[in-house]
């Protein structure tokens, strides 16, 4: 063992040389305000149980989604809903909303409504209602992830599937049961973690394209997630793990187009085929993309979001191939407002990207399944 020269000197000679704990510089945590721990994730789904009705709409509402994607279903899979959820009424709200219409038109659609709980940053801003459930930077984490769950649960009992995006590599133990169909964001396309977190989760998962508009960073995020793959997590007691996946053979494209621009063209999408088809994989990364109206697509205007819905649903009923999904960002008020308190916000708004009001969506959803019967004729 070894010790710094002025503890030696310190040291009476006929003593054992021993550290001087006054002199030892601490070397971990030195900018963690705090560890806060949260509660084992199987305790919290004990608490909060999927049950058996809601646990059936998850397992039926997967397999349809995956049939869409891989090209086995002639359908449309529509992703709509909140850019995020900061209000659990106001998000149940439009839950109960799109129930019935999704049903009305289930024949031609398959609907899943984005229930988004954590949102990515470019820089700072607010982090979505597990982070900050309160909206006011008090990070009550244990209130968000129960709030969360809470949430998907009441959208499932309202007849919904739904879709979230995974950011956090933990926060899926909480939650992933009760979800339909994941995504990996731009941000993340390229990272080894959420690649790997996504071989292990048990829906299909779209890979966004990167922010600058490269395809192949979505489709070598396909190719590394369907792999196996073994990496530190979690067990649903809390305790750290090394997890060992199969990989996940349902992942597949999200074009959202990047800084460059839109890329949700014939043009952009037979592109973005040929540069999957080279990856050898098949499935739902091969037979089609998933296009988002919104962010690049759109410039994050939600004026030109439901022009660009009307644009591919023309192109559908003309018959264009190689689009097997539709997102669009949507809430019952139009526009976006400034995140902070509850009872200073317009109720249903939101407080992150420009969305849909909820009239526009209801009939852009009619617009896109009589595309679908269109198509289905030609």
């Amino acid at each position: 063992m070894t010790t710094s020269s002025a503890a030696t000197a310190r040291t009476a000679p006929s003593e054992p040389v021993r550290p001087d704990t006054e002199l030892m510089a601490e070397t971990s945590d030195l900018r963690v305000r705090a560890l806060d721990p949260l509660p084992a994730p199987g305790e919290m789904r004990a608490a909060l149980p999927l049950g058996t009705t809601r646990s059936d709409l998850v397992t039926t509402s997967r397999r349809e989604v995956r049939d869409v994607l891989r090209g086995e279903d002639d359908r449309l899979l529509v992703i709509v809903g909140p850019c995020s959820v900061h209000d659990p009424a106001a998000a149940l709200d439009y839950a109960r909303r799109l129930a019935p219409v999704a049903r009305e038109l289930s024949d031609d659609l398959v609907v899943v409504m984005r229930v988004y709980f954590e949102k990515p940053r470019t820089t700072v801003g607010w982090k979505g209602l597990i982070n900050d459930p309160h909206l006011d930077g008090s990070h009550d984490v244990h209130h968000g992830l129960r709030l969360a769950r809470e949430v998907l649960l009441g959208v499932l009992d309202a007849g919904v599937p739904a879709a979230c995006e995974f950011l956090e590599p933990t926060s899926p133990q909480y939650i992933a049961d009760a979800v339909t169909w994941g995504a990996i964001g731009a941000r993340n396309a390229e990272s080894q973690v959420h690649r790997q977190l996504a071989s292990g989760l048990s829906m299909p998962v779209g890979f966004k394209n990167a922010t600058d508009g490269d395809v192949r960073i979505a489709v070598d995020g396909c190719i590394t997630a369907d792999s196996e793959h073994t990496f530190f997590g979690a067990d649903a007691q809390g305790r750290a793990a090394a997890v060992e996946t199969t990989g996940n053979p349902d992942c597949h494209v999200i074009l959202r187009g990047g800084r460059g621009g839109p890329n949700y063209s014939e043009g952009d999408v037979a592109d973005a085929l040929a540069v999957a088809r080279t990856s050898g994989l098949g499935g739902a990364v091969e037979a089609g993309v998933v296009v988002d109206a919104s962010h690049g697509n759109s410039g994050k205007d939600h004026v030109r979001q439901g022009e660009v819905v009307r644009e591919i649903a023309a192109r559908l009923a003309d018959g264009e191939q190689g689009i097997t999904g539709l997102m669009m960002e949507s809430f019952l008020v139009a526009g976006a407002q400034q995140p902070g308190p509850l009872d200073g916000l317009v109720y249903g708004q939101s407080v992150t990207d420009k969305c849909l009001d909820w009239d526009s969506t209801a009939d852009l959803l009619g617009t896109l399944a009589a595309a679908v019967r269109e198509r289905r004729e030609a």
